[in-house]
């Protein structure tokens, strides 16, 4: 049995609905599908295959356009809308509907009746291919989307989104007259910690650190690394007063993290100095982010290890 095509990109068989009311069509259609390892499925009219649709996953729909009720071309319209799978459209009546009519209602293919089965089969493989690389060329694009947003070593967003981000959130802040508020932290005296223990233990570090500052966030924050040990935190809906709380949790929980970065050598710990500002409209965003770098910066200069506020 040739079944190259009817395995699911998880091994399981491929599920085809047909909808036709002839049922000596609609049986035999079952009959030659069924034989090479496909899952099939039959509906008389479009509201049952809708019905089946919604209870069972499928990955192709085959259809006649002439159906009681709802026509083939309203059911691809809906199922093109609504479910995810692809149609090929059937009819008999070739002066009446064209291939142009069924792809803008979503179809992904159009054949005329009388059918030959095989062709159908031919014709179902490769709809059936064409999805696949759809969904692996999305996959792909999701894929280099994420990453190209994201710092490689830490997993946080980088500073490239960051801008990005920071400039809606300051969009949204004027639009809505909401709160936005800013983090700039740094790590103290982390070359030295990379100077005593080498870069793969300062690594490890940042990783640690990373997932420490976003473990302290809600679910609406978002947290990136700034560059090198730099890390920032946007908090949107929030004034001074409540990020300079985020701020010391950030600050004392990385304070209490342990590392060892030699074996049966000492504990070490890292402390953060931390800058908190809040957008003040209309600023421009550079402005804004000078405003956190220089709080985080008399942090540093009054003995690291701390949160600083600056206003305007």
């Amino acid at each position: 049995m040739d079944n190259e095509a009817e395995q699911g990109g998880n091994g399981g068989a491929r599920s085809v609905l047909i909808v036709d009311d002839d049922d000596a069509i609609r049986e035999a259609m079952h009959e030659f599908i069924d034989r090479f390892g496909f899952v099939v499925h039959s509906a008389v009219t479009a509201e049952e295959a809708l019905e089946k649709l919604s209870a069972t996953a499928v990955d192709v729909v085959i259809t006649d356009i002439i159906l009681p009720g709802k026509d083939g071309l309203e059911l691809t319209d809906e199922i093109s809308h609504h479910y995810d799978c692809a149609v090929i459209v059937m009819t008999g009546y070739s002066g009446n509907y064209s291939y142009e009519d069924a792809i803008h209602k979503g179809a992904n293919d159009f054949v005329f009746k009388p059918v030959r089965f095989e062709e159908l089969l031919l014709r179902l493989r490769r709809v059936l291919r064409e999805r696949d690389l759809a969904r692996e060329r999305d996959r792909i694009v999701k894929e280099l989307e994420t990453l190209a947003i994201t710092d490689g070593l830490t997993q946080l967003y980088n500073s490239r989104h960051f801008y990005c981000q920071l400039e809606v959130e300051a969009g949204r802040c004027v639009r809505y007259n909401q709160a936005l508020a800013l983090l700039l932290m740094d790590i103290d005296h982390f070359k030295n910690f990379n100077d005593a223990y080498g870069h793969l233990e300062g690594d490890k570090a940042l990783v640690r650190l990373g997932q420490v500052i976003k473990s302290c966030l809600r679910q609406i924050d978002s947290a990136y690394r700034y560059g090198g040990e730099e890390f920032t935190v946007l908090l949107p809906e929030t004034r001074t007063e409540e990020a300079s709380i985020v701020a010391y949790r950030i600050r004392d929980a990385v304070k209490s993290q342990a590392f060892y970065p030699q074996p049966g050598g000492p504990v070490v710990n890292l402390t953060i100095s931390i800058g908190v500002a809040e957008y003040l409209p209309p600023e421009d965003i550079a402005s804004f982010v000078q405003r956190a770098d220089k709080a985080m910066y008399a942090s540093k200069q009054n003995g690291r290890d701390r949160v600083s506020i600056l206003a305007a």
